[in-house]
């Protein structure tokens, strides 16, 4: 469903500030695959993630989706393939439209972004059926702002929207982080069962360990711009957090310099 062909990224190249970014990164996801991805800072996760969306542009590499090579592809065109939350809930969503036109301009994400077309009341009901999923109360509050939701409610909606289409592959960028911990679980827990119940192909970015092995059949660490670990589904099931810090010792010869945050 997803496939990375060494994907090569340099930052400032041929200037005293260049970095590799990432490093001849490979890697396929299967149809309903669900990677975590773990890393220090700067080991090259965001990046990747930009890379598949299309925000940044490879400078070697290929990118295929469902057999489609899209490297070429501009990041709007690539909407209609991929579904993506941001850490930040205030990317997802636009907090001056109301909750029915970001869910009508997310449906119609392969057209023309504009509100000119309407909401049908079949579309209306279709919303509020998906909203009674999130279990929020958001399904009695379609001409509510989004600006006044809650960051929870917030990211839950933008969760809501990136995935109701059913997207090829869906990327989820630290997409709890910036929640409380009782939040941050509901939308664990949110993303669990849509994930599981569309056999969503996805790809999540995470600070969190014990999210990182709690979701998904796989899991994959990142360093320096490499892929330096990738766990199979079987193995995962019984993987640990003291093991995969240990694995990281031995693969790097050095400890992760942010553990504490990564065992939250």
């Amino acid at each position: 469903m997803l496939q990375l062909k060494q994907i090569h990224k340099v930052f400032n190249e041929g200037t005293v500030d260049e970095k590799i970014a990432i490093n001849n990164v490979s890697l396929s996801l299967n149809k309903g695959d669900f990677v975590t991805v773990v890393g220090s800072n700067g080991a090259g996760k965001s990046t990747l993630m930009n890379i598949i969306s299309g925000k940044l542009q490879s400078d070697i590499g290929d990118i295929l989706i469902h057999d489609q090579d899209v490297s070429s592809w501009s990041e709007q065109k690539r909407a209609s393939l991929i579904g993506r939350v941001f850490q930040d809930p205030m990317a997802g969503t636009s907090p001056h439209l109301t909750i029915e036109e970001n869910l009508a301009i997310a449906f119609n994400r392969t057209k023309k972004r504009t509100l000119a077309f309407g909401v049908t009341k079949k579309k209306r009901v279709f919303f509020k059926q998906q909203l009674e999923q999130l279990q929020l109360g958001l399904e009695n509050r379609l001409d509510a702002k989004v600006g006044l939701l809650s960051g929870g409610e917030r990211q839950a909606l933008s969760l809501l929207m990136a995935t109701f289409t059913e997207p090829r592959i869906l990327l989820l960028d630290e997409h709890t982080a910036a929640l409380d911990p009782s939040r941050a679980e509901r939308i664990t827990e949110l993303t669990k069962e849509i994930v599981e119940r569309l056999n969503l192909t996805t790809l999540m970015v995470t600070h969190n360990m014990q999210q990182a092995l709690y979701l998904g059949n796989k899991l994959i660490m990142m360093d320096k711009g490499q892929i330096i670990l990738q766990v199979e589904e079987e193995e995962k099931k019984s993987l640990t957090i003291e093991a995969l810090l240990q694995e990281f010792q031995r693969i790097r010869g050095s400890q992760l310099t942010n553990d504490r945050a990564l065992l939250v």
